[in-house]
């Protein structure tokens, strides 16, 4: 496979992501899973990465975080003009919370 550079970024983001996600999930594992959507066994899993191993996964050419407001409500909560922004925020946070965590297979 050619490296091109859409791969070369694919692999910055995932980098940023992994050592983002490792920290936040070192600092405070209820707060992480939460905001990055992830199970207790993730979190440990990805809390325990050497920075090798992040490089290593880093280096893959798929993207490794996703979207989690991928349906309409949680898109619309997100981006509605007008309104109180907390309550916008706190209104996607519900609506985030009540999706189903990623289970590791």
């Amino acid at each position: 496979m050619i490296e091109t550079g859409t791969t070369n970024e694919i692999g910055d983001l995932n980098l940023s992501y992994l050592l983002l996600a490792q920290r936040l999930v070192r600092e405070d594992v209820a707060t992480a899973m939460f905001r990055l959507g992830m199970s207790r066994e993730l979190a440990d899993l990805l809390g325990n990465l050497s920075l090798s191993q992040i490089v290593k996964l880093a280096a893959s050419s798929l993207l490794l975080c996703r979207f989690r407001f991928d349906d309409h409500p949680i898109l619309s909560a997100l981006t509605h003009e007008g309104g109180s922004l907390t309550l916008q925020r706190a209104h996607a946070a519900i609506l985030l919370s009540g999706q189903q965590v990623e289970a590791t297979q």
